[in-house]
């Protein structure tokens, strides 16, 4: 938290929402000078109304607190969104940092970035912005486990972009049990989305575009053994949560801490 705070500067009108926070979120960022509001409730959807309740600018981002945002990103961000009001929304450009990952769970986040390099869009840079008017397409949020998927999907492809000279540093799980969980989340988030017919504007991911990287070798083939694992887990556990009722269960990855 000190270091996302310290790198966007003293410029802009942030809010901290400290959600079910037990470590000293809320104590960092009052010493830090920024607006901070603390809830006992989990979730992110319900942290992200609070933040709205106290925020008046627009165009408005929403980060996640272990993602590394500059100030240039920012001003890059603000500056695609305003010389182009066809844009609704924008995202950085993410960049891995693969620091104390396990060898399953770096090949996955290798792999998984080759595939959505070409339609990263909005989801998996733990950073978005939105207009105005982009803000009235999303909020308000229902109550779902997906945000920046539900955000993905809100935008058709010409009201959204990712700015080339954004930069996000990213921070994955690091483990391959951290990992499983964030992923069974999202898939039981994709499945609720769908449930509530929020659809998408992009194709999903097929096994052929996997085989096609592996052959021009931009992926190698312990990597896309390691992301196959993944997702045949992933499933598993999905399916094990939606059977036990659990499908809509907030959790935080402190891995990545």
């Amino acid at each position: 938290m000190a270091r996302c705070l310290s790198l966007l500067g003293p410029d802009f009108d942030v809010v901290v929402v400290a959600n079910a926070c037990t470590d000293a979120t809320a104590e960092v960022a009052r010493a830090a000078g920024v607006k901070v509001v603390e809830t006992p409730v989990p979730g992110k959807v319900h942290a992200l109304a609070l933040g709205d309740e106290v925020c008046a600018t627009f165009p408005r981002v929403y980060l996640d607190a272990d993602v590394d945002l500059t100030a240039e990103s920012l001003r890059a961000m603000v500056s695609e969104l305003t010389a182009d009001d066809t844009l609704l929304a924008c995202a950085p450009v993410p960049e891995l940092d693969l620091t104390g990952c396990s060898r399953v769970a770096a090949g996955f986040h290798r792999t998984i970035a080759r595939l959505l390099a070409q339609r990263r869009g909005l989801s998996g840079t733990g950073a978005y912005m939105v207009t105005e008017r982009g803000h009235a397409r999303i909020f308000p949020m229902p109550a779902i486990v997906n945000d920046d998927g539900y955000v993905q999907r809100r935008f058709s492809l010409g009201e959204k972009s990712t700015v080339p000279s954004a930069r996000a540093v990213v921070r994955p799980a690091r483990t391959m049990s951290a990992l499983v969980r964030r992923r069974a989340r999202v898939r039981l988030g994709n499945q609720q989305l769908d449930a509530l017919g929020v659809t998408g504007h992009e194709p999903p991911l097929a096994l052929g575009q996997l085989r096609a990287l592996v052959r021009s070798r931009e992926v190698t083939r312990p990597d896309a053994v390691c992301f196959l694992a993944v997702l045949a887990v992933e499933k598993v556990l999905a399916r094990w949560r939606r059977l036990t009722g659990v499908t809509a269960e907030w959790s935080s990855d402190r891995t990545t801490r």
